[in-house]
């Protein structure tokens, strides 16, 4: 009976002894007042790092939005100013094209008719001239009257102009006028491209008929291409030639391109703003596409400010702050919350207004997003 009373208070002490162990492990984070204490272990840990304040350059940049453009002379539609059928076109969008390469063929019975008309008036035209210089010869001699004289003149040039004038035709036809006098008269008629580039729209097919203007293609040259933006009125006169653009094509990409200011608008547009041309660099590299909407931000202005990183800047209740060494011992760091003054911003910096108390100091620049809710519990 001895034994057992003596084994069970063995087992009793050996309890007591590890709660009471349990009980003594370290706390690694620490609050008091304004300060927060960080155990060495903690700090190792979460990977925190220390930083001081450095110079960093800021932009000042306005925020614009705008479009992916050609010049106006980059941009061609194909189209007749005689009406057909389509018998031929061979391309789709996308497809590109050279200057000159036929793109579509055009069948009508009118075209036949021009053709008639030109070869009448064309067979017409010698017996007229010869009979106005005739008249002309009879009436400097004073044989005949002057009524006869103007009547043969007036013939022979009315007949001179629509001769001309139904040449002019034909050759806007893309009919040769030549042809059509050696007797090759035809019923169709071949459109060809204005410039070369890239097919960006088809509206017709094999069969159907198109009306005299009637846009057949759009073809258009991305050999410069450039930024078209709009740029509000209030901003206008911070715009200066050359200076840098960076923008992205949200719909597509994050990636961030960049340009240069080549021209200024000088009129204002109903909605207030005004048309700011941009040139892109390095555009061959990049498959951009007319049309395509883009965010852009116009630098302006370039400073270097003392800074620190955004990981180092924390935010409670619109009040931000840093934690700054203030001891350092082999076990714990001690920092103290610091409030700041923020000024411009970049993407990973932002500028510190009132750096007086942080001068020479040691910041926790990385890490102290693990203390978020520590922040803001004070």
């Amino acid at each position: 009976m001895k034994n057992i009373y003596i084994l069970l208070f063995s087992l009793l002490f050996f309890t007591c002894g590890n709660t009471e162990q349990k009980t003594e492990t370290v706390k690694e984070t620490t609050i008091t007042s304004n300060q927060i204490k960080i155990s060495t272990q903690q700090f190792k840990n979460e990977a925190m790092q220390l930083g001081e304040l450095s110079e960093q350059t800021f932009n000042t940049v306005i925020n614009v939005n705008g479009m992916i453009d050609v010049p106006p002379e980059n941009k061609s539609s194909v189209s007749t100013f005689v009406g057909g059928y389509v018998t031929k076109i061979p391309l789709l969008i996308g497809d590109k094209v050279k200057k000159g390469q036929l793109v579509a063929i055009l069948k009508n019975t009118e075209f036949i008719k021009i053709q008639q008309q030109y070869l009448e008036i064309s067979a017409q035209l010698n017996f007229l001239k010869n009979e106005y210089q005739r008249q002309k010869t009879l009436f400097d001699e004073k044989i005949t009257s002057q009524k006869n004289y103007l009547k043969a003149e007036s013939n022979y040039k009315v007949s001179l102009a629509s001769y001309n004038g139904l040449g002019k035709k034909l050759q806007m036809m893309n009919i040769n006028p030549n042809s059509v006098k050696q007797g090759n008269i035809t019923s169709t008629i071949n459109l060809y491209a204005p410039i070369s580039g890239y097919v960006t729209k088809v509206n017709v097919s094999n069969g159907s008929f198109v009306s005299s203007s009637s846009e057949l293609l759009e073809i258009i040259n991305t050999d410069h291409i450039h930024l078209e933006l709009s740029v509000f009125e209030k901003d206008i006169l911070k715009i200066k030639k050359n200076q840098k653009i960076e923008f992205k094509i949200p719909e597509a990409s994050d990636k961030t391109y960049e340009a240069t200011v080549h021209l200024v608008g000088t009129s204002i547009n109903a909605d207030r703003t005004i048309k700011v041309h941009g040139h892109i660099n390095d555009e061959e590299s990049n498959n951009f596409i007319s049309g395509m909407y883009i965010e852009a931000a116009i630098i302006c202005d370039v400073k270097k400010e003392i800074s620190l990183p955004k990981s180092a800047i924390k935010k409670s209740e619109d009040v931000y702050f840093a934690l700054v060494l203030k001891e350092q011992k082999d076990d714990y760091y001690l920092f103290e919350k610091t409030k700041l003054n923020i000024g411009l911003q970049n993407e990973n910096y932002a500028q510190i207004v009132d750096d007086t108390l942080l001068q020479n100091k040691k910041i926790l620049t990385n890490g102290n997003f693990m203390l978020s809710d520590d922040f803001n519990d004070e």
